[in-house]
């Protein structure tokens, strides 16, 4: 009774966002980033399985976001503990035991390729909330500050309605006002929270025109339709087929280097029967093997907003030792007692017609008798938002019902 009582609470948040409104492909860059992008997309998949073999609704989620939030428990975390969260995360390979540091190097390294040029709209972010008299171990406070330029804060965790009040307004700022209450209920014994916000905001590489924007059937299963707001788009486009898994792929690309990568089943195909296959190694092989085509697109405006409770899932992919009795944690602090009590993850995005002024002002010539391929996103589809250079995967989620948020 008294060991449970020892436990301090420290929860663990996770915000990610993107309003969708990406690029010519450029050369990759070193190949331990590439390394670290196909980890982290392999923890991915891993984690939309999870989550998908729990329902058969909307799914959207920021692998980034949790893979990098992650990264910085896998710093605080020693022995078994810090064993079992590389393992979960696909990690272990990049763990050099000459080389501690290099793990947390390799997302600093991703994080500044990504962001290198300023001109893409990446707002990510860590941030410490910790309780006044909690004690962090000055290595770890200067690892997640030089690593992961994370914020530290002070809160008095027993003031429970202002904590929660402090939070959530730095988790609004931090996402430009798109999630608003990530914390709803807050344990006055809480020492310590770990947060990560990611925001996204993209414009159309080549927009949607909203005059043709019209309203269509959207088939969620043989026997239920729905009425969506389709977007139709006629241009150029790279796209692939994928026989093996009986469906199409598309690229939409948005400017300054992020693509949306879409995975149609071919009419008649159960998306059920996708699940199991989509792997880092198919999203690699679908990204080469795109081809120009010109094509007629139709794709639904769709609005989602998705919360998960990571501490939920992740134990059933290896990760419970974090979240027991007997967690690892003494590279966080030395006090006793210290365990990862919740994981929150919360996404949103948004997309719609949107580009920006100067690209919604270009025009392409496209004959009038010309007879374009079609691909018509009117049935459950898979999403993919990447980073092109390095293959990061920023977001990922799979549509079900479009009238859904």
């Amino acid at each position: 009774m008294m060991l449970q009582k020892m436990n301090k609470v420290f929860i663990f948040t996770l915000t990610s966002l993107c309003i969708f409104t990406p690029i010519h492909q450029a050369q990759l860059p070193s190949g331990t980033i590439s390394d670290l992008s196909f980890k982290n997309m392999d923890f991915a998949m891993n984690l939309y399985r999870q989550i998908a073999s729990s329902h058969d609704k909307n799914i959207f989620f920021s692998p980034l976001t949790i893979s990098t939030s992650f990264a910085a428990l896998v710093m605080a975390s020693d022995g078994d503990t810090r064993e079992e969260l590389l393992m979960g995360l696909n990690l272990k390979q990049l763990d050099r035991a000459d080389q501690p540091e290099l793990i947390p190097k390799l997302f600093q390294l991703l994080h500044n390729n990504i962001t290198r040029n300023g001109s893409l709209k990446l707002d990510q972010g860590m941030a410490l909330f910790m309780h006044q008299h909690f004690v962090v171990e000055k290595t770890f406070e200067d690892q997640i500050k030089r690593f992961f330029y994370a914020d530290i804060k002070t809160v008095d965790f027993a003031d429970t309605k202002a904590s929660i009040k402090f939070i959530n307004k730095y988790i609004k700022h931090k996402t430009k006002d798109k999630v608003t209450e990530m914390i709803s209920s807050l344990d006055a014994m809480t020492e310590l929270i770990l947060m990560n916000t990611i925001f996204f905001q993209g414009a159309w590489q080549m927009p949607f025109n909203s005059n043709y924007t019209q309203r269509a059937s959207f088939y969620i299963d043989n026997y239920n339709i729905v009425q969506v707001q389709m977007m139709v788009q006629e241009d150029k486009f790279y796209m692939m087929e994928d026989s093996s898994l009986s469906a199409n792929v598309l690229k939409l690309p948005y400017q300054e280097g992020v693509a949306m990568l879409i995975l149609l089943p071919t009419k008649g195909t159960d998306y059920t029967a996708i699940d199991e296959e989509i792997t880092a190694q198919s999203f690699l092989r679908w990204v080469r093997q795109l081809h120009k085509s010109k094509v007629e697109v139709s794709m639904p405006k769709f609005k989602m907003e998705q919360s998960y409770s990571l501490h939920n899932l992740l134990p059933d992919m290896g990760m419970a030792g974090i979240f027991s009795n007997s967690a690892n944690l003494t590279r966080l602090s030395k006090g006793k007692g210290i365990k990862v009590s919740e994981v929150l993850h919360k996404a949103v995005i948004e997309v719609d017609e949107t580009g920006t002024t100067a690209a919604a002002a270009t025009t392409t010539g496209i004959t009038p008798y010309s007879l374009p391929r079609t691909f018509m996103v009117n049935r459950p589809f898979f999403f993919f938002i990447y980073h092109e250079e390095t293959n990061c995967l920023l977001f990922m989620g799979r549509v079900i019902d479009p009238t859904i948020d």
